[in-house]
């Protein structure tokens, strides 16, 4: 999954990412970034979570 880094103001990969489900029952990846090592989200889009609760 590929996700934009704000700090290191690039596209990068997540590695070490799981799918969580946020308090506004939004679904999002979270894992660490590639470049920097610092933890992330990557927010889904409602067809994605679908997929992926499956």
């Amino acid at each position: 999954m590929k996700a934009y880094d704000v700090k290191a103001r690039k596209k990068i990969k997540i590695i070490d990412q799981k799918v969580i489900q946020l308090k506004n029952t939004h679904w999002a990846f979270k894992g660490k970034s590639s470049e920097i090592q610092m933890t992330g989200f990557c927010m889904l889009r409602k067809d994605e979570s679908q997929k992926l609760k499956k």
